[in-house]
């Protein structure tokens, strides 16, 4: 079914359902159980890593040619939905792992492809992306962070903030100005490694959600790269970045929807069991409209992201650009809207035990509000929706 705006109503096929199953019952065997200790103490999820690596959950995009699973966008959209349905800060790992190598996928030489895809496939590193500054976070055209030519290598200096599983992650793409003249057509990309010298990192930050993922500075410091690390050619950094972000906007999504998926399923089945004046609350109108609110609006946010994850592969098999810009903003802004909505009536939901952390409502509710905001905040989705009118 396709409309003028291209939605598909997009089905999972047969092996989309048999992922669904394998990564729901992997995450909740092996990622669950550590969730809240994951938050409580603001670590890193080593077990949801192991346990992704171990069944090579952890970059299922990677094309097959490079040692990958060769996933489509659905099934990374699965992927990463079903981990966050217990766990947020644990489906960054295939998130951020997708968001970082992805330049060098739509962008990179083949040998760049072949240098760092393949390690990103057996699981010798992970990915991240580095596009936000201090004082470029919105207007990221505004960096700062610049590389100058020197003989065959590039000269990097500056800072990156907000950077996901920073520390973590053996590379990253860095977004930095070669020609200042030129704004947005100044930007080139490159693949920084953890071990070059001159990088560093700073504390990290202490957050209200996605404690288990650490955010932290990149710092650059006379960072002296091989200039055959630069991604695509000199000045095409900026639109990499951005056409990078049409894909990967739809994998917050997922994981908006994972979250509020999991705090539906959570208050569900609290209220079977909740009982007051005689009998469970579930029994109460008021209760059940509540729960027929959350689950249709998760529903049509599912549908939503399904739809732009479909355009996604379609558009990374040459089937054109076409509305994917608006359908992954929208998608982005939707599901994350629902998912600060359902996971906030979740609490209420659980009355005071939900604004506990013994319950994992309020865990959901804190991590879900990331996803209003980060990959573009939805005021400014709504900018890109607004100019990309279908």
């Amino acid at each position: 079914m396709a409309g003028s705006a291209d939605f598909d109503l997009y089905r999972p096929s047969e092996e989309h359902d048999m992922l669904r199953d394998a990564v729901r019952s992997l995450a909740e065997a092996k990622i669950a159980p550590y969730a809240a200790a994951v938050d409580e103490d603001a670590r890193f999820p080593q077990e949801a890593l192991e346990a992704l690596l171990a069944n090579d959950l952890h970059a299922v995009h990677v094309p097959e040619e490079y040692g990958g699973a060769g996933a489509d966008a659905l099934a990374t959209v699965i992927v990463i939905e079903e981990v966050a349905r217990v766990c947020a800060s644990s489906s960054l790992i295939p998130a951020v792992n997708k968001l970082g190598s992805l330049p060098v996928i739509l962008s990179g030489s083949e040998a760049l492809k072949r240098k760092y895809m393949t390690p990103l496939a057996k699981g010798d590193g992970m990915f991240s992306y580095c596009l936000s500054e201090p004082d470029a976070g919105s207007d990221a055209a505004g960096m700062k962070t610049k590389a100058v030519r020197d003989g065959d290598h590039y000269v990097l200096n500056g800072v990156k903030r907000w950077i996901t599983n920073a520390g973590e992650s053996e590379y990253y793409t860095v977004m930095a100005v070669t020609d200042p003249a030129k704004r947005s057509k100044g930007i080139s990309a490159f693949v920084v490694e953890k071990s070059d010298e001159g990088v560093s990192f700073g504390a990290p930050e202490k957050k209200l959600g996605i404690k288990g993922s650490p955010t932290r500075e990149v710092y650059l410091d006379n960072v002296r790269i091989p200039a055959d690390r630069m991604i695509g050619e000199e000045g095409t950094g900026f639109a990499t970045a951005m056409q990078t972000l049409d894909h990967t906007r739809i994998t917050i999504a997922a994981q908006a929807l994972g979250i509020a998926q999991g705090a539906l399923d959570y208050a569900k089945g609290y209220v079977k069991e909740r009982k007051q004046f005689g009998k469970p609350i579930a029994d109460f109108q008021g209760i059940q409209f509540m729960l027929a609110d959350m689950a249709m609006k998760i529903e049509a946010a599912r549908q939503l992201t399904y739809a732009a994850a479909a355009k996604s592969e379609r558009v990374a098999a040459g089937g054109g650009e076409g509305d994917l810009t608006f359908q992954g903003a929208a998608a982005k802004c939707f599901a994350s809207d629902v998912a600060m909505e359902v996971t906030t009536d979740a609490v209420q939901l659980l009355g005071g035990y939900g604004y506990t952390r013994d319950y994992p409502v309020e865990r959901m509710m804190r991590d879900a509000k990331i996803t209003q905001i980060y990959e573009g905040t939805n005021q400014v989705q709504r900018i890109v929706m607004a100019r990309n009118l279908p």
